[in-house]
């Protein structure tokens, strides 16, 4: 690797490190717990209406973080053509812990209580939101690696899947954030 190259990687490293560690002050400073308050860490929570949801490290809503990861590498391959991997990778995780940050600010929050099938949401603990943070770079990683249509239609497979698994999808959650529908609030909480 040449001397320049190889300096450009460790200060795109730098700054991932950098932003994590932003991110994990931020959540903390909104209040947000470490962990689940019942005091348990798991990896897997699978139920999406129970108190754990958003409370663990992966739970059914980290595919959508996995489709997040696809869209920034698609939108920054279009906006930012020759800025090297390191750099694009460096600014994916730095999109998906501001949404972090953002998902778990009040306003957010309260939108999603009221006006999603999300009623109980409390917000994501912190090991929740460094679990959807590397849902979103394992997202980054199969669009580079499968290029614009295959990572296309895998986006539109996982999307059917979760519609019929959990009755959302990172698509849904968009509208109902935008321009909540009750149709779609009523048909989401019929599980």
């Amino acid at each position: 690797m040449q001397s320049s190259s190889l300096r450009t990687t460790i200060f795109a490293w730098l700054g991932i490190v950098t932003v994590l560690v932003l991110t994990t002050l931020l959540l903390r400073g909104e209040g947000r717990l470490w962990i689940c308050a019942c005091g348990r860490f798991s990896i897997w929570a699978g139920k999406i209406c129970s108190a754990n949801n958003s409370q663990q490290f992966l739970d059914p809503y980290s595919f959508t973080h996995v489709l997040h990861g696809i869209l920034y590498f698609w939108m920054l391959i279009w906006i930012v053509p020759r800025l090297t991997l390191s750099w694009r990778f460096w600014l994916s995780i730095t999109m998906a812990a501001a949404w972090e940050v953002f998902e778990n600010s009040n306003f957010i929050i309260n939108r999603y209580r009221e006006d999603t099938a999300a009623l109980g949401y409390t917000g994501d603990t912190i090991v929740n939101s460094f679990g959807d943070i590397l849902c979103a770079v394992l997202g980054f990683m199969i669009a580079q690696r499968l290029g614009f249509k295959r990572s296309l239609i895998f986006f539109l497979g996982t999307e059917l899947i979760l519609l019929f698994w959990i009755r959302d999808s990172l698509l849904l959650e968009i509208v109902m954030l935008i321009h909540p529908m009750n149709a779609i609030k009523l048909w989401q909480m019929c599980q």
